[in-house]
């Protein structure tokens, strides 16, 4: 099946060169130009969008209170790649906490954002191709084939990110994971060692699970090294 890609961008010339450019590499775009209209747009098509490409400067609701909205109902895995002209570091770091799979600054060019989007896709179909046998660690129940985690029998909406972090770690819970091995693995891409992104999303991960189960540590930081599963 083709990929379908929603596109929620208000400047219509940039709406219209990213439909192209997705267009020309065969995936099916639907386009909104308000974040009201995306939710519309999701409702329409009942949430068979594969990824989102989201500008922050929209009207009607704004990029960051959509992707909140999003990564708190259904489409909590849908991959969002963010699209803004706002380049601080903080301000990524600030995106990415809040669910964000990915970030294109402006002015971008058509070849990243292919790639970016290529990038997004394979760790999405990656996930749903993986073996579907149900994973216990602790407290915590994870079920492949329904993307489902519980925790203390308090399901987790996790992103599409933070959910493959756990998956892999819980798979092999005496390894300790680099911070480029859990890139490459995730992600799927190449690791520079230049941000804060997987720091960013396994902090985020901590946080959801330490909110259903206070009293006990799940995720171990190696010093110098990156992260394991803590010892039972």
């Amino acid at each position: 099946m083709t990929p379908r890609i929603l596109i929620i961008e208000d400047d219509n010339e940039i709406n219209q060169l990213l439909k192209m450019i997705l267009q020309q590499e065969g995936y099916d775009v639907l386009q909104a130009y308000s974040g009201t209209e995306a939710l519309l747009r999701m409702e329409q098509v009942e949430a068979t969008a594969d990824l989102i490409l989201l500008d922050l400067m929209i009207p009607g609701m704004s990029g960051e209170e959509l992707l909140h909205h999003l990564r708190n109902t259904r489409q909590s895995t849908l991959p969002v790649l963010v699209l803004s002209a706002k380049n601080a570091l903080e301000d990524k770091v600030s995106l990415l906490r809040l669910g964000a799979d990915d970030y294109i600054s402006k002015p971008f060019e058509p070849e990243e954002v292919v790639a970016r989007v290529q990038a997004a896709l394979r760790r999405s179909n990656f996930a749903i191709q993986q073996e579907n046998r149900q994973l216990v660690y602790k407290n915590i129940v994870l079920e492949p084939h329904l993307r489902k985690v519980t925790v203390c029998q308090k399901e987790l909406s996790l992103t599409a990110l933070e959910y493959e972090i756990l998956h892999l770690l819980i798979q092999n819970p005496e390894k300790v994971y680099t911070r480029q091995a859990l890139y490459e693995e995730v992600w799927k891409d190449g690791y520079y060692g230049t941000d804060h992104t997987v720091n960013v999303h396994v902090s985020n991960l901590r946080k959801k699970i330490k909110e259903q189960d206070p009293e006990e540590s799940y995720i171990q930081s190696v010093y110098g090294i990156g992260f394991r599963l803590e010892k039972s």
